[in-house]
């Protein structure tokens, strides 16, 4: 078996540059993006499934890997990973990021160039301090360009990768899975170093321990010394009778001498005190440093280990998925294909069908419209009957009229008048007279 297969094999001679992390709430931010994906009706979804839901599927599987690869461009922004290293960029994205680190390059170059130049009056009368200062400004432009070809080049791939297909979404998630691998690995070394300077800080530390306490003991012994001095000083003192003879200052200053040396040794003592108890706790600290970095060290072999295999069948596992996908269409297009003749001969029959069931409807209602113009004329007929029932007994109201003011009897005159047309209604509009229909039998229309 080849020794290749070694995925926890980290190799400490391989450095690459350090990447500051500032991680806010990147994390976070991923993981509830990701918890969103769980869907309880997944199985309901997979039983009934036809193929116009695989499409509506398979157009969510671009969705959610498009929207997954802007977090995670996103996410790389946020801790600190620079974006060309971590992306695929295009030719022309990452042209934007080479031309304007060589146009700053070249600017940098320019500006040393016309420094470099003599500071003489004959320089100097042929543009050699406008030449200075019209590069400077140029350096200045081509580092604020260069400051921004990074997020330029960067909206240039989200924007390249917002229409883009399932497949090239694929790839992109790939070449990130790769390029963390590689990432992993790096910071595995990174915190190995780390691992072996805390390692040398515990020893120095340990040596500095011991170190504090051989002083503090032979401080101690100093003082011991020094206070048996003392002692015998501050007798002397008080056993010299005469305060204001020579004698009496002598031991005064020999006692004052003694005090201060009593006083440094003191201090000296708290200092190396203090600092083997330094030592001491840093020691301590340096060790827990070690168990926890080497625990992550350890995790992230695990997950380096792991994404590296997995990523490797994931590019047989996507590929299967893109050819299903298109197998997929192909299957689509045959049974479009399929069904087309069908549902021509359907549509055909159904526009024949329908002509047929008009032009008997149009007949039918035709052959309807009938008594609803029979009823439609008894309407008017019967408007009509109202109409002189109004009349008739408005005329009573005028006979009425009449008679009290010109003592006329009209009711005769109407009475005669109403009996002179045979058809006059009775004034009831309900029994009014249907008109006569005429007679056409003789009349065959349908001849």
């Amino acid at each position: 078996m080849s020794d290749d297969f070694d995925l926890l094999e980290t190799n400490a001679n391989e450095k690459t540059e350090k990447v500051d992390v500032n991680w806010g709430k990147a994390i976070d931010t991923m993981k509830s993006k990701l918890a969103q994906e769980d869907d309880p009706e997944s199985r309901q979804k997979i039983l009934n499934a036809t193929l116009d839901d695989v499409v509506d599927m398979a157009e969510k599987d671009r969705t959610t890997l498009l929207d997954a690869i802007k977090d995670l461009t996103d996410y790389q922004d946020e801790v600190g990973i620079l974006f060309e290293r971590f992306s695929s960029l295009n030719e022309t994205e990452q042209k934007v990021i080479d031309d304007a680190q060589k146009a700053l390059e070249r600017a940098k170059v320019e500006l040393e160039d016309a420094k470099n130049k003599p500071d003489t009056w004959w320089n100097n009368l042929w543009g050699r301090k406008s030449k200075i200062a019209k590069a400077e400004q140029t350096l200045k432009d081509a580092e604020k360009v260069r400051a921004g070809a990074d997020n330029k080049a960067k909206a240039m791939f989200q924007e390249r990768i917002e229409s883009a297909d399932v497949q090239t979404l694929l790839s992109e998630l790939s070449y990130k899975s790769q390029a963390a691998v590689t990432r992993l690995k790096n910071r595995e070394v990174e915190i190995k170093e780390v691992e072996e300077k805390l390692k040398d800080a515990i020893v120095e530390a340990s040596k500095n321990h011991t170190k504090a306490l051989e002083k503090k003991k032979e401080t101690e012994a100093k003082l011991e010394e020094q206070y048996a001095l003392l002692k015998q000083a501050r007798q002397a003192l008080e056993e010299v009778a005469d305060k204001q003879s020579a004698e009496y200052s002598e031991a005064l200053s020999k006692v004052t001498t003694l005090e201060q040396k009593v006083e440094e040794l003191e201090g000296l003592k708290n200092a190396y005190t203090t600092l083997a108890a330094s030592k001491d706790s840093f020691v301590h600290k340096h060790n827990l440093t070690i168990k926890v970095l080497t625990s992550l060290r350890s995790n992230l072999q695990t997950h380096r280990a792991k994404l590296k295999s997995d990523t490797d069948e994931r590019l047989k596992y996507y590929d299967g998925y893109v050819v299903a996908l298109k197998a997929r269409t192909d299957q689509e297009f045959a049974a479009i294909l399929e069904h087309l003749g069908v549902k021509t001969d359907e549509h055909i029959g159904e526009t024949l069908a329908s002509m047929h069931t008009a032009s008997a409807k149009a007949r039918q209602e035709m052959m309807d419209n009938i008594p609803v113009h029979e009823k439609v004329m008894q309407g008017v007929y019967s408007s009509y009957a109202e109409a002189l029932q109004e009349i008739r007994a408005k005329d009573v109201d005028i006979q009425k009229n009449f008679a009290e003011r010109y003592g006329i009897d009209m009711k005769e005159i109407f009475e005669d008048y109403y009996a002179a047309d045979a058809n006059a209604p009775s004034g009831d509009g309900d029994n009014a007279p249907t008109p006569k229909k005429e007679d056409t039998s003789n009349d065959d229309l349908l001849s």
